[in-house]
């Protein structure tokens, strides 16, 4: 199985992919889709409502070196005419895949995606570093009371400080 077709049943296990006209192009049109993949031999319809779709999420799309029935295999289908991937990673490797066999057809998607990809990386770790910056703020260090003073005596719960006149 070619490893281009392997990342698109991980995809698809994983949920990141849209099989299929009606979800890729909601997928498209909620901007969530990353890259829209058309079979090979789709009709010339299919490949008119994937550009429009692709359009309107301002995606880009590509036919595929496969036919409708090899790629409907990868993702448990028994044929897919039009896919969308949801996750950038995914999209920027199993496009990475497609330009080393034809990088005329592939090279430039392949270096946007790749270019996205870091991007949506760079600020998932700069929100994971934000988020541990605020955690690490809401835990102070135990630091003794300032000299000359003492600290003040635990009463526990209930007991009230004795009045004295």
């Amino acid at each position: 199985m070619d490893s281009a077709l392997h990342l698109l049943g991980i995809a698809r296990k994983a949920g990141r992919a849209e099989v299929g006209e009606e979800p890729a192009g909601a997928a498209c049109r909620a901007r969530q889709a990353r890259v829209l993949l058309v079979a090979a031999d789709a009709a010339d319809n299919s490949i008119r409502r994937a550009a429009r779709f692709a359009e309107a999420g301002q995606v880009p799309w590509l036919k595929t070196p496969w036919d409708k029935g090899t790629l409907g295999g990868a993702v448990g289908r028994t044929a897919c005419a039009m896919l969308a991937l949801t996750d950038a990673g995914l999209a920027a490797a199993l496009v990475e895949k497609l330009a080393q066999a034809d990088p005329d057809a592939y090279g430039p998607a392949a270096e946007a995606l790749r270019d996205k990809a870091d991007r949506q990386l760079q600020r998932q770790r700069e929100q994971r570093a934000h988020e541990k910056k605020l955690e690490r703020a809401k835990k102070k260090p135990w630091a003794p009371p300032p000299a000359g003073r003492a600290a003040p005596k635990n009463r526990g719960p209930g007991k009230k400080k004795k009045r004295t006149p």
